[in-house]
């Protein structure tokens, strides 16, 4: 049996996963445990104990706190520490480590000219190829309830936060792509009306499923490669040389969202659920139809144009996305079909 049930009980205690994680938590909410942190040293440590970055519990948990303390989507988090010099110098180590193996493991096609036309059909040709068993098409016809439950935890990390990831692109693009990315954003910010921002659309909908909508609130139970897809949008969006590739995410993200959103909204109305929880990914099959046009020509494709040197990350950051998170699907559809819970 799956442990949907469990999942109505949260908490907002934050616990760790491994040493590195123990001590970037108790830097962060001031413990005095947190005194003696050398960030270089257990950072390094983690990273040789690691077999896989992107998997590592204690690698992703650490990560996503040092993010979380400059989105400050964790209240037990000062805003005093987000600049602390010991905590940036340990997510540097972190960060070089975690996207020196994505750059190892993603495969990047031929890159297309920097032309904003052939930008766009490169993006859609890359988004429109089958790349293992759909979660979308899972869902729409196999998942039981307890497992559609599962499926909202663990989009919780990133859509109860929504959009924030790319954002931090915003101050660093001009003119073409930069009114490209706002008009996106806009719409994931709801346009101007604040219950239609899809990140509060989602929490009505894990709060009509039965789940907490609280932030977080499940962190202890989601595994490392969720973490990781979220951590990944952290890292291109904060690091400004990594421009092209929060771009070329957010591209793939929204040209793969209209259609599995649909299919999404239909296995949740198959297991007798209605627009409380729906709303959230019937907006999406309209909204990202458009969004789709926009993220792959005028803001990927025109910013290849004005600066043909971040045409390779572009296209990197957009394999990424489809890599990482065609991964976390897998880690849930291979748990479903053995008939155990994705979660930790």
């Amino acid at each position: 049996m799956l442990l949907a049930p469990r999942l109505t009980r949260s908490t907002n205690t934050l616990s760790s996963r491994g040493p590195l994680s123990e001590a970037v938590l108790h830097r962060l909410t001031g413990s005095a445990a947190g005194s003696n942190f050398c960030p270089v040293r257990l950072a390094q440590q983690a990273i040789e104990r690691a077999e896989s970055i992107t998997r590592d519990d204690d690698i992703q948990l650490a990560l996503f706190y040092l993010y979380a303390s400059s989105y400050g989507s964790l209240e037990q988090f000062t805003a005093e520490l987000e600049w602390d010099t010991d905590l940036i110098e340990s997510r540097q180590v972190l960060e070089a480590a975690f996207e020196h193996e994505l750059r190892e493991r993603v495969s990047v096609a031929a890159l297309p000219a920097p032309d904003a036309d052939q930008v766009a059909r490169s993006l859609f040709a890359l988004t429109g190829e089958e790349a293992g068993p759909s979660m979308s098409r899972y869902f729409s016809k196999k998942a039981t309830l307890d497992q559609a439950r599962e499926f909202l935890v663990q989009r919780s990390i990133y859509t109860l936060r929504e959009a924030d990831p790319h954002s931090w692109a915003i101050p660093r693009l001009r003119g073409r792509p930069k009114a490209a990315l706002v008009e996106i954003q806009s719409d994931e910010y709801g346009g101007g009306r604040p219950d239609r921002v899809h990140a509060e659309i989602f929490a009505v909908s894990m709060r009509a499923a039965g789940l907490d909508s609280n932030y977080a609130a499940y962190l202890d139970r989601v595994p490392a490669i969720t973490l990781a897809s979220q951590n990944m949008m952290s890292m291109f969006g904060l690091n400004r040389r990594l421009l092209g590739a929060i771009v070329g995410h957010l591209a793939a993200f929204e040209m793969t969202s209209s259609i599995p959103n649909r299919m999404y909204g239909d296995g949740f109305r198959r297991l007798g659920f209605g627009t409380d929880v729906t709303d959230y990914f019937d907006e999406h099959v309209e909204a990202d139809a458009v969004h789709e046009q926009i993220a792959g020509r005028d803001m990927a494709g025109t910013l290849a144009e004005d600066r043909p040197e971040l045409l390779a990350d572009i296209m990197f950051g957009a394999a990424c996305c489809l890599a990482i998170d065609g991964e976390a699907a897998t880690h849930m559809l291979n748990a479903w079909s053995n008939g155990e819970s994705s979660l930790r």
